[in-house]
């Protein structure tokens, strides 16, 4: 089994929990640590030159196609009431502010009620957000769900590649029972059994068999059973965080929609026999592995969603599931390939910029990256029109 040294913040903290904590506990210290997480201390950067490209980072074009969506969706708010975009996990705040350009652009009047509401947990990140949202022509607010739910807003809540990086727990068939994964800190002596001193080193293993509120999830997912279809060692994820989180957002939106834009299969995908490692990621620096414990606090981790498992979890959180689609067929329908037509009518002299434009835009649309993407949709105490713009057949061309 692969381990790696343990930084010492690490080994101190594995220490007092006894040299063996849950994966979802090591997820959520080293992405969220205020201090020595990667997404809590502002390390990571998001972006084309950053650890990782977002649809939103790689132009305006991705907003400029959403904006209509989230218009319809304020549209639909009673008129006498002020209006909230919030976006949960902003990452550096790109789609915020391009959001709120293109609604004082087009949609004036709706913006002149609609202010924008940031919820980021991670002080580092936050102060990034609050640089580039400066100038903003929405008034900003950064509060956090607990903040919103003493004060509901009516509005569009956006969580953009924000639920991948709740922490999750990993399960392991160890060929008779399920058992939960979890990281540990090996500490010896030196090689050949020697007393100098040795960096201790972090290590997956398998642990205890799975409590009981985790063992309850694995029936809808046919898992109550592994039998001869996994071998020992087959691995994945449980979601156990997705529920809390919506219950939070449920409280901080008195009526309004959930938009989810995130990597996610269905269970038959997500949990089938083949997929024997799950869907864990680690990403840095635009590099990719499949090993968490590479350099902790430094790498960004994601797990992809299960859409069964969300959309449960959704609806016993109050959400109604308005429906889902890839990214891929959602920004068709919102007119993707009409943008790309007009880039050809524009001026010639602008062509490294445009190819430019055409390269991001199909990005978005590919089937084997960012396209693959899911768009989810939730209502929670809305009368409006229920069938939402992305869901509905593309424009003719």
């Amino acid at each position: 089994m692969t381990s790696h040294p343990a930084p010492p913040w690490l080994v101190d903290r594995l220490r007092d929990h006894g040299g063996w904590v849950p994966f979802s506990t090591y997820m959520d210290w080293v992405l969220h640590d205020p201090v020595q997480g990667a997404y809590g201390s502002g390390r990571l950067q998001v972006g084309p030159r950053g650890d990782f490209a977002t649809s939103p980072s790689l132009g305006p074009d991705f907003a400029a196609l959403l904006a209509p969506q989230i218009a319809q969706w304020l549209q639909q708010q009673p008129l006498d009431c002020s209006l909230a975009l919030v976006e949960t996990g902003p990452g550096e705040g790109h789609l915020a502010l391009q959001l709120a350009e293109a609604l004082a652009a087009d949609w004036p009047a709706l913006a002149a009620r609609t202010e924008l509401v940031l919820v980021e947990p991670n002080g580092g990140m936050a102060e990034r957000q609050r640089r580039l949202l400066a100038a903003c022509p929405l008034p900003c607010r950064w509060l956090s769900f607990e903040q919103l739910a003493l004060a509901p807003v009516c509005g569009v809540m956006l969580a953009h590649e924000v639920l991948d990086a709740l922490p999750v727990e990993r399960i392991v068939w160890d060929g008779a029972q399920w058992r939960r994964q979890g990281v540990s800190l090996r500490e010896g002596a030196g090689p050949g059994g020697g007393s100098e001193a040795v960096q201790p080193q972090l290590q997956l293993d398998t642990g205890e068999p799975l409590p009981t509120q985790l063992a309850a999830q694995l029936e809808p997912l046919g898992l109550a059973v592994a039998g001869a279809q996994r071998a020992a060692g087959w691995c994945s994820e449980l979601h156990p965080g997705l529920h809390p989180w919506l219950q939070q957002a449920a409280a901080a939106l008195k009526a309004g929609q959930l938009l989810v834009v995130d990597y996610a299969h269905e269970a038959w995908r997500y949990y089938a026999p083949q997929r024997s490692q799950g869907t864990l990621m680690a990403y840095r620096q635009q590099g990719a592995s499949n090993d968490p414990l590479l350099e902790p606090g430094h790498w960004d981790l994601t797990a992809h969603l299960c859409i069964e498992t969300l959309v449960t979890a959704a609806t016993t959180a109050g959400w109604g599931f308005l429906g889902q689609r890839r990214q891929g067929e959602a920004l068709l329908a919102l007119g993707l390939a009409q943008r790309l037509h007009g880039l050809q009518q524009q001026d010639p002299a602008q062509l490294p910029q445009l190819l430019s434009r055409r390269e991001a835009l199909l990005r978005l649309v590919d089937p084997t990256t960012l396209g693959d993407f899911r768009w989810l949709a939730f209502a929670r105490g809305v009368a409006g029109d229920p069938q939402s713009l992305f869901l509905q057949d593309p424009p003719l061309a």
